[in-house]
């Protein structure tokens, strides 16, 4: 049972009166940005009048955001303490409500710049005060082809509240509506299915429990495929009417384009997981062998192997083993690690009330931030260590660019997360003297792979055909999308394993398919993070390169931040390599399986 937030020793709870010492402070935050309001208001229409004008704009607008994302920021991790205090509830509203006013008072800013004559943007550019957002004005501008006129822009922005209905509907289907039938659980007790226990079952040393499970979620998925399929529908829809309307090529290219990702490293990523799908068949016949199975279903694919091995880590034993591991980032990541411990940046344990899951957060003008519920095993082990490694990531960033670009992109984000699970993994692996625990941690590292990089490209293939067939002019219904699915796991899965008929109606539980083009960033990021980590281990030039990815940011591209760091994903052997890892780490739990 969780204790209260009161129980809990201090030095397991972060400090968030370092952001805000005081009410005053607070208050003082408060009036200034809603004091902008009104300015920003005064400005309108007026961005080409000179150039100091348009830099009193930009900087208020730089200064209003960064005020607001650090109250914003405070007033929900208040709130993610105990949800249930209303008083925290109600700062976290408000703080969000005032992000959609500043939303509302700056939406003219983009549109004005869009519209300004080229020369005197140029001119005013020139001025070093201005120089100071050339980046941010260089991505606006490149929306520019794809920009309609002012009154189009107020219908799209009009129809884009629909656009959120078909997620919506998905979430109140899954989580509201949908009621799983009962199973038998391994001690032949009658359990009802939910979406929480099924990931547990779904590993259960019984095989029973597993194929029963995997059939009662997927049979009432199947139940209400009409309404899954036309929602999807919907959602795909929406999607390629939005990047019809606005002239881009594609779906894929308007999704890609904002992070300036060409369509060729989305392609590539679906190559080289094809013509890695014999290591992967390798793979999934060790386990078949390893576990002694006639056939391997797909219900006994997260079947953890040396299932009887345990690991029991303390958060004390966590830091020292995060520090060893960390050693080869170099002296300073080290001293960042170490205050991530001592002045409390992170919010160990669970309490009644606080938010599920893990996150790392923070402002601009705090330190990072990480939440968790840590259970002493090997998994908050890896969770510590992946926040940790955003949480850095956001440090250095914030320490080396100014506000504006300071944020990095999603497509980087997970590699300095996954980076830091690898330099892990390894360090566990080069530890271990005990076959089983060897065993454990390089099924542990290899589902990884499987689930990160091979299923999510899975995934991402899938949205590729169904949009297509939908800009094709092909109608979707839920026996296509089944087709399609099932199908993708034939092509990755067929030649080792007995695809079961019911799989296919999996795509109708993905809730990352209503986020679209989204999936792929995963096996990307880990592909490069697996790159780098080995870099990383071999010291160096390679270490100071990927510090200044780090330090990096937003000031540049994701692609060229990479490419800086040691791997260029437009080339297909980035992926390839990584592959390579796994087909590395396949011979090697092969040999102590077989010995």
């Amino acid at each position: 049972m969780s204790k209260n937030r009161e129980d809990i020793q201090l030095e397991y709870k972060w400090n968030l009166d370092d952001m805000y010492k005081d009410s005053e402070q607070i208050k003082k935050d408060i009036d200034f940005i809603e004091g902008s309001f009104d300015i920003f208001e005064s400005y309108k229409g007026r961005l080409s009048e000179s150039k100091e004008v348009f830099y009193e704009v930009l900087k208020l607008m730089d200064d209003t955001s960064r005020v607001l994302s650090h109250y914003y920021v405070y007033t929900h991790m208040r709130h993610h303490e105990d949800t249930r205090i209303n008083e925290n509830q109600a700062i976290s509203t408000k703080s969000e409500m005032m992000s959609t006013e500043l939303g509302k008072a700056t939406a003219y800013i983009v549109p004005e710049i869009i519209s300004m004559d080229e020369e005197l943007l140029n001119e005013f550019l020139k001025d070093e005060k201005i120089s100071h957002y050339k980046k941010m004005i260089d991505e606006i501008l490149r929306d520019k082809p794809y920009t309609l006129s002012e009154k189009e822009e107020q219908i799209m922005a009009a129809v884009s509240e629909l656009t959120s209905t078909p997620e919506n509907t998905y979430e109140m289907l899954t989580y509201a509506d949908m009621e799983f039938p009962e199973i038998m659980d391994e001690e032949d007790k009658k359990v009802r299915l939910t979406h929480f226990n099924y990931s547990t079952f779904i590993k259960s040393k019984d095989r029973r429990v597993r194929k029963d499970a995997f059939e009662a979620e997927f049979s009432t998925y199947k139940k209400y495929s009409n309404t899954f399929a036309s929602t999807l529908f919907g959602g795909i829809k929406a999607e390629v009417f939005n990047s019809s309307v606005r002239k881009f090529p594609s779906a894929i290219f308007a999704s890609l384009y904002s992070d300036n990702i060409s369509v060729e490293v989305y392609n590539n990523l679906i190559a080289s997981i094809h013509d890695s799908i014999p290591v992967l068949d390798r793979y999934n016949k060790l386990r078949k062998e390893y576990f002694g199975l006639d056939e391997m279903h797909m219900y006994d694919l997260y079947l953890p192997m040396a299932r009887d091995f345990k690991m029991e880590i303390s958060y004390k034993e966590a830091q020292s083993i995060i520090l060893e591991a960390l050693k080869p980032m170099g002296e300073y990541y080290i001293s960042l690690i170490k205050r991530a411990f001592s002045e409390r940046w992170i919010d160990v344990y669970e309490n009644e009330g606080k938010r599920g899951g893990a996150y790392s957060w923070g402002s601009y003008d705090s330190h990072p931030y990480i939440l968790m519920s840590y259970k002493d095993d090997l998994n908050s082990l890896f969770t510590l260590i992946h926040e940790l490694g955003h949480s850095i990531h956001s440090y250095l960033s914030r320490e080396t660019q100014p506000y504006i670009y300071s944020g990095y992109k999603i497509f980087v984000a997970e590699v300095a997360s996954t980076v830091n699970e690898t330099l892990l993994i390894k360090y566990l692996l080069e530890k271990s003297k005990d076959v089983d625990e060897k065993i454990y941690l390089l099924n542990y590292y290899l589902e990884q792979y499987r689930t990160t990089v091979f299923r999510q490209t899975l995934f991402a293939e899938f949205e590729k055909i169904v949009h297509e067939k939908v800009e094709e002019g092909n109608p979707m219904t839920a026996d296509d999308f089944t087709k399609v699915y099932y199908e993708l796991n034939q092509l990755y899965y067929g030649n080792s394993c007995v695809v079961d008929e019911l799989v296919g109606i999996e795509w109708a539980r993905i809730p990352h398919f209503y986020s679209n083009f989204y999936v792929y960033k995963y096996a990307t990021g880990f592909s490069a993070a697996s790159v780098l980590s080995n870099k990383i281990l071999e010291g160096g030039e390679s270490v100071e390169r990927y510090i200044e990815f780090l330090k990096s940011g937003g000031s540049e591209y994701p692609l060229d931040q990479l490419r800086k760091a040691g791997v260029d994903m437009e080339k297909k052997e980035a992926v390839d390599s990584s592959l390579d890892i796994f087909s590395e780490l396949v011979d090697e739990l092969e040999k102590l399986v077989r010995d």
